[in-house]
């Protein structure tokens, strides 16, 4: 197993590094457990803080876990199966809030600031838009290497707990279509109103996902060419991110369905390939609950959000926060002097 994260320089080696994911430190969250029993509460009364708290543990490699240094990022990418009528939207938007987002503006800006997290953005491949995922690939190999490999370089060594965002109009199609490969389905199944689609948009969204899974038939046993086919620059980076906190323990909240059906090929590649993550929301975009459930993610909230950004990402960091200051901060019985249960 290799000790360190290295960049892939083919689709080979990406794929060995996928295989070769590091496992969770079992003897920390033996640890946390025995310390869990101790505090003055009874045996599993803080319900899923207990488990987030022995999660961040296993990931971080120690029964101290912290929450001190968390990080926002958000990807942000263009799609050149916007041609195809599947967004209201201008590509240009997605340009116009990166800015946005570098200037305070949007709502994970508020997040973040409430959240005393560090935001950072990332437009991959400078917003050049991928090729049209119903004629050709989205993505050439040495393209989705790149993509991926800024996704691997965004994540610092330095991170307790990473967020994962993302923004690029059209890549809800490009996450549908993605779902309906790995999971089965088609478009009909996965396709939701993304930007604001009316009942005949969808049904024209679903229809353009089925011509592009078509066009890719022959390449849809393999999740790296499913993403490669299918999806998109800034999915590509978030895939990244993920194996790169693996590899870095670093704990990862996943955002909402693009975010999701980003790391989602990873599932499929390893066996525990998303452990080291938790989904933080159930988005209200049509499909999230379907992949949660192909996937074995539990949404830690369920707000009706649909923006991405990060956003419900980030509003779950304070339930992680209050899972370690529990774990860290309650005094045991015999600390208290509190009579235990006979």
């Amino acid at each position: 197993m290799p000790s360190r994260l290295s960049f892939p320089r083919d689709m080979a080696a990406l794929r060995q590094l996928c295989r070769d994911l590091p496992p969770p430190d079992m003897t920390a969250d033996a640890a946390i457990a025995d310390q869990d029993s101790q505090l003055t509460k009874p045996p599993g009364s803080l319900g899923r803080l207990e488990e987030l708290a022995r999660w961040a543990g296993r990931w971080q490699h120690t029964d101290r876990p912290r929450a001190e240094r968390v990080d926002i990022i958000v990807f942000a990418g263009n799609h050149g199966v916007t041609a195809q009528g599947v967004t209201p939207w201008p590509v240009d938007v997605t340009r116009q809030m990166v800015e946005n987002f570098r200037n305070g503006g949007a709502a994970i800006n508020q997040i973040a600031r409430v959240s005393a997290a560090r935001l950072h953005v990332v437009d991959v491949e400078a917003l050049r838009p991928t090729a049209d995922m119903t004629r050709t690939p989205a993505m050439d190999e040495p393209t989705f290497l790149r993509a991926l490999t800024t996704g691997m370089q965004a994540v610092r060594t330095d991170t307790d707990l990473l967020c994962l965002g993302e923004m690029g109009i059209g890549n809800s199609t490009a996450a549908s279509a993605v779902c309906a490969a790995l999971f089965g389905g088609g478009g009909a199944k996965w396709a939701g109103r993304g930007t604001g689609l009316d009942d005949a948009g969808v049904r024209h969204k679903a229809a353009v996902i089925d011509r592009a899974l078509a066009c890719h038939d022959g390449h849809l046993s393999d999740p790296l060419a499913i993403l490669r086919h299918l999806g998109g620059h800034e999915l590509a980076a978030i895939m990244g991110a993920v194996i790169a906190a693996r590899y870095r323990n670093i704990p990862v909240l996943l955002d909402g369905f693009i975010c999701t059906a980003a790391a989602a090929p990873l599932a499929l590649l390893h066996p525990s390939g998303l452990a080291h993550t938790r989904l933080s929301h159930c988005s209200a975009e049509g499909g999230h609950a379907h992949l949660a459930v192909a996937l074995g993610l539990s949404p830690l909230l369920d707000l009706g959000l649909r923006l991405g950004e990060g956003s419900g990402a980030g509003l779950a960091i304070p339930l992680v926060r209050s899972a370690i200051a529990c774990l860290c901060g309650m005094a045991t019985f015999a600390q208290a002097r509190v009579s235990e249960k006979e």
